[in-house]
C-alpha cells in the first residue's frame, strides 16, 4: 500500500501562485508515476500533470502547460505542483495520485483509472 498526503493549497487572487505538495509513504518502491488531478464543483475529475518517478519525464494537460510545473524529490518521496498565473477556472480540489504497473503506457497517464492510490485532496480557490 502507498499512502499519499497533500499539503498546500488555499485561497489566492487571480494571477497569483500556489504550490501543492504530496508526500508518499509505504511501499513507495512500487510507484512508477505520480500525478495531479483536480475536480471542480459540478465537473468530472480531470488530469493536470504527471511525472515519472524514475526518469522525471513530465506530462501536462493543455490547461496547465506554461503555467504549472510538476517536480519530484525522490529522497523525500514528495511531488510538488507549482501553479503560477492562476485563473478562477483553476478553482478545484486538487488530488495527488500514484500508480505502478498499470501505467505502462504514457497514454495512460492522462486517465485517473490506472492510478491505484489517491490522497484526500486539497482545496485551491482562485478569486477574480
Amino acid at each position: 500500500q502507498v499512502q499519499l498526503v497533500e499539503s498546500g493549497g488555499g485561497l489566492v487572487q487571480a494571477g497569483g501562485s500556489l504550490r501543492v505538495s504530496c508526500a508518499a509513504s509505504g511501499l513507495t518502491f512500487s510507484i512508477k508515476v505520480m500525478g495531479w488531478f483536480r475536480r471542480a464543483p459540478g465537473k468530472e475529475r480531470e488530469f493536470v500533470a504527471a511525472i515519472s518517478w524514475s526518469g522525471g519525464s513530465t506530462y501536462y494537460a493543455d490547461s496547465a502547460k506554461g503555467r504549472f510545473t510538476i517536480s519530484r524529490d525522490n529522497a523525500k518521496n514528495t511531488v510538488n505542483l507549482q501553479m503560477n498565473s492562476l485563473k478562477p477556472e483553476d478553482t478545484a480540489v486538487y488530488s495527488c495520485a500514484a500508480g505502478g504497473s498499470a501505467l505502462w503506457d504514457t497514454r495512460n497517464y492522462y486517465s485517473d483509472k490506472p492510478y491505484a492510490y489517491w490522497g484526500q485532496g486539497t482545496q485551491v480557490t482562485v478569486s477574480s
